[in-house]
This record gives C-alpha cells, structure tokens and sequence, in this order.
C-alpha cells in the first residue's frame, strides 16, 4: 500500500511536470500570437486566468479543474490559428503551436499512467485482506483524474 500510495503521488508529480512545461509555453506562444491576434485579447486571458488558478491550486482535484479550463482556452486558441493563415505561416507560431501539441500529448499520457497506478491502489485498498491493512493504517481511495465537464465539445470560436 505504501508504495501504491508513492507511486501515485510520484505519477502526479510527473503529470505537473507537464503541466509546468506546458504553462512554460504558453507565454512564448502568447507573445508571439499577439500581434498578430489582436481581436482575441479575451482567448489570451482565459489562459492567462487558468494559469493563474493551476499556481494557486492546492490540491489534485482544484489543479485537474484549473487544468481543464487551461485545455478549454488553448483549444479555442487552435481552432483560432486555423483560421487565420497568416498566424499559421509564422514560423515562431507555428513551432511554438508544435511544442504545445507534443506537452499535450505528453500529459495525456501521463494522465493515463497516473489513472493506472490510481486504479492498482484502490483496487490494493479495496480487496480482501489489504483493505483491512488499509483502514487499520488511513489508506483510504484515491481520485481519478477525471476530463472536465463539456470536454467532449469541440470549442466554439465566433470571430
């Protein structure tokens, strides 16, 4: 149980990780888009808010949300550079756009592996006899990560 329990927080830990990588870009992407994207100053800000929720987060639950909100407004942001040629022939942009898909790669999988080590601890905590161990010693279920409400919807961008 003990070492379920280090193995999930270890592969939240990794999770963060991408996360920080991806809120690393954000600003180069954001700096390079603007000029060229006045118009969507709102996009700008709703990532510029989650950011700054995700840093005040201060557990896995407020942290996924923030996460979630952060996924929202970069995925307006794609659909936004779709639309405008002119974004997506800068080379800047376009790298830094490159650099962005690959973290979320990366998160989702990291998100999966922190989903799997989830589900071998409550399963550990759970059976029969660990889950007397386990209430003997506090170990009690862990959350999944789980997508935020509405996440299935491809985002709306009116322009």
């Amino acid at each position: 149980l003990v070492n379920l329990s280090v193995s999930a927080d270890t592969q939240w830990k990794q999770v963060e990780v991408d996360y920080q990588r991806r809120f690393d870009l954000i600003p180069n992407l954001v700096a390079s888009a603007k000029g060229v994207m006045k118009q969507e100053v709102a996009v700008f800000t709703a990532i510029a808010d989650a950011r700054t929720k995700y840093s005040g987060a201060s557990t896995v639950d407020e942290k996924a949300r923030a996460a979630g909100q952060v996924e929202s407004a970069l995925g307006r942001l794609l659909v936004i550079t779709e639309n405008y040629p002119e974004l997506k022939s800068s080379n800047t942009v376009n790298n830094l756009m490159s650099q962005l898909e690959g973290t979320e790669n990366r998160i989702g999988v990291q998100r999966m592996r922190f989903n799997e080590v989830i589900k071998s601890y409550n399963l550990k905590v759970m059976k029969f006899p660990s889950s007397i161990i386990a209430k003997i010693f506090g170990f009690g279920e862990r959350s999944y990560f789980n997508s935020e409400a509405g996440s299935e919807k491809a985002p709306v961008v009116s322009l």
